[in-house]
């Protein structure tokens, strides 16, 4: 068997293989044909490599993309089934994305909207998205991350709420294994350990409070059914609510499906209980839809998958199909309205970045929103990941298999230790030697808990799909088989 370290999100793993060991370099040199120079040896550079294991950070150099595929520096392909980070949603080699970035960058390559200096590229997409979004008279602030949607959505709720004479209400409800980003406030509401540990992070300072995660099958009690969970946790969030006083609370923030954290499909009922509970006690509802929007869940936006009547909504990624970093924070315009007198007052707004709506960005965004409506995107994903839904949950019936869940586009394979009692191994490291399965066979997938994700390009066919599966199965046999041994 041969061993080999695998690393991620801090974790290193040992696996087994053909029956020699060896550690983490020598399998480079493994991968590399055996030309006794490791791959971290050829590539390594002075980067800090973001989400990865210092010890062990160069494993897989992409050159180049096209379609839904990526290629590796030894010209392996990969079918990209994760969409790079959950935002690749038009694949890697769109030439109207290109033209339109090189038409912007030769006309005005950048300007700020400081001072109140302005562009048409911007204050098109911001139009644009106001007329997309199921937000009254919305108004859009613009950045270049997720992260940094949501910390300047944290910012324009305490603004607004001292605009209108309630300083007290500053309190944000996240949920437990949920992400909202990695900047110093968007990982104080994100509530999965890893982004968190050694942080030092001032989650009591910025008032997050936490509440369970809608996930039915790891979360469910003995006998308890799905609309009994949904009932308790609704419970346990009112009970939340009650204790920490509603008049101190701002808003309740969730991914409408969730990504980072598993995939989780909250049980039916669960977001209509929750809206009236939030609307009962007069707290915001913040849709966090960084991975949902435009078309990942087969709608517009996860909030219309999850018959979901946000107040304030945060998007990146797939807003610009990520050819161009570009985020946007919405907010509706009565809270818009209540921030212009006291910031008459102060003279300016004080908040916003050098590359708030850069119009690189916006002009890129702005064709990517018109490829979608045009070639009926969000409808083609609808029909596609219904077709993905269908197929992933064939390895239901699989030995390794607990649970498989998604809506369009997204979806994960839970891993268990016992298939009747759904025990959970006691750690990720199955999960992860299922991935690096997955690569070996030339798909990109993601290790997420005991999961393994799989978010496509919504351009991806149903021939597509079939080889994502094909591929994912051969992983899964070879993890079976490696969890036996």
């Amino acid at each position: 068997m041969v061993a080999r370290e695998i690393s991620g999100l801090g974790l290193h793993h040992r696996f087994f293989d053909q029956g020699v060991r060896c550690d983490a370099k020598e399998f480079q040199c493994h991968q590399n044909g055996g030309s006794g120079v490791s791959r971290r040896e050829k590539i390594m550079s002075h980067m800090i490599y973001p989400t990865t294991n210092f010890a062990s950070p160069e494993q897989m150099k992409v050159v180049r993309g096209e379609g839904v595929y990526i290629y590796d520096d030894q010209g392996k392909q990969y079918l990209e089934g994760m969409s790079g980070l959950w935002c690749a949603s038009l694949g890697f080699s769109n030439a109207e994305l290109v033209e339109a970035a090189t038409r912007q960058m030769e006309t005005l390559p950048y300007a700020h909207m400081f001072s109140s200096k302005v562009h048409d590229p911007g204050m098109e997409l911001a139009d644009k998205l106001s007329a997309m979004v199921p937000v009254d008279n919305a108004r859009v602030f613009m950045g270049s991350s997720g992260s940094d949607a949501n910390d300047s959505q944290i910012k324009l709720l305490r603004y607004y709420f001292n605009a209108i004479g309630k300083p007290e209400k500053r309190k944000i409800i996240a949920r437990e294994r949920s992400y909202h980003g990695v900047s110093v406030a968007a990982a104080c509401l994100t509530g999965l350990p890893i982004n968190q540990a050694n942080f030092d992070l001032p989650v009591d300072a910025l008032g997050i409070l936490r509440t369970d995660a809608p996930h039915y099958y790891r979360g469910r009690l003995p006998g308890e059914s799905e609309s009994q969970f949904v009932d308790r946790i609704v419970g346990n969030l009112e009970a939340l609510i009650l204790r920490e006083g509603p008049e101190t609370i701002a808003a309740f923030i969730a991914e409408p499906i969730t990504g980072a954290s598993g995939v989780i499909v909250p049980p039916d009922g669960y977001y209509e209980k929750v809206q009236a509970l939030l609307n009962q006690h007069d707290i915001l509802f913040w849709a966090d839809e960084v991975i949902c929007g435009f078309g990942r869940t087969g709608n517009d936006f996860g909030s219309t998958t999850m018959n979901i009547k946000p107040d304030l909504m945060s998007f990146a990624k797939q807003l610009s199909a990520s050819y161009v970093p570009i985020s946007a924070s919405v907010i509706p315009g009565d809270m818009y309205e209540a921030m212009i007198e006291p910031c008459k007052q102060l003279g300016v707004f004080g908040h916003g970045y050098t590359y708030s709506a850069h119009p690189v960005a916006a002009a890129v965004a702005l064709k990517t929103l018109e490829i979608y409506e045009r070639e009926n995107l969000f409808a083609v994903a609808a029909e596609t990941g219904a077709y993905l839904q269908t197929r992933l949950r064939e390895f239901e019936a699989h030995p390794l298999v607990g649970e498989v869940r998604g809506k369009g586009m997204i979806g994960a394979v839970e891993l268990v230790a016992n298939k009747e009692t759904g025990e959970a191994f006691p750690d990720a490291s199955v999960s992860y030697f299922a991935a690096n399965s997955c690569q070996e066979h030339g798909l990109i997938s993601r290790p997420v808990a005991n999961s393994l994700a799989i978010c496509p390009p919504l351009i991806t066919t149903r021939s597509q799909v079939d080889e994502i599966v094909e591929k994912m199965g051969k992983a899964l046999n070879d993890t079976l088989e490696h969890v036996n041994a």
